[in-house]
């Protein structure tokens, strides 16, 4: 399997673990939404490790992949592009603090934050999955 094809597949489980552990606090299951979550973050903290190896060793021998479809199509790609990497960033001090949160049972405060994480979090694990897809199984060669 290629990197950029695991990265997208740990963002997707991300995606389904992040759903579950909203069902789950939602069904008052806090132990299992929990377990849920530090599995989201395990699986969200092996994505960064291997986006980060991927885009600092592998693509500097390799070069960057272009999107070389239509214009239209490529606007588009890249409004995902941007709005994926912008929040993924905001992302990942957001999922810090409110797993902080958690372990120090402030759970007004985790609440609240989480209200804002959880869709962060959602948005970049699925807009991960559709840039690969973009990028990757969608993109038409270079002409």
């Amino acid at each position: 399997m290629s990197l950029p094809a695991l990265n997208a597949s740990l963002n997707a489980l991300a995606g389904v673990l992040l759903c579950l552990g909203l069902v789950l606090i939602k069904r008052g299951r806090r132990e299992a939404h929990e377990r849920a979550m530090w599995l989201a973050t395990l699986v969200s903290t092996a994505f960064l490790t291997s986006y980060l190896y991927y885009h600092f060793v592998v693509v500097p021998e390799i070069g960057h992949t272009r999107f070389n479809g239509p214009q239209p199509w490529r606007a588009l790609y890249f409004v995902l592009l941007v709005s994926h990497v912008a929040l993924a960033a905001l992302n990942v001090p957001l999922v810090a603090m409110t797993l902080l949160r958690a372990l120090r049972k402030d759970w007004e405060r985790h609440r609240r934050l989480a209200k804002i994480t959880w869709p962060v979090w959602f948005y970049v694990s699925v807009t991960g999955v559709l840039v690969y897809f973009a990028l990757y199984r969608w993109n038409p060669p270079a002409g």
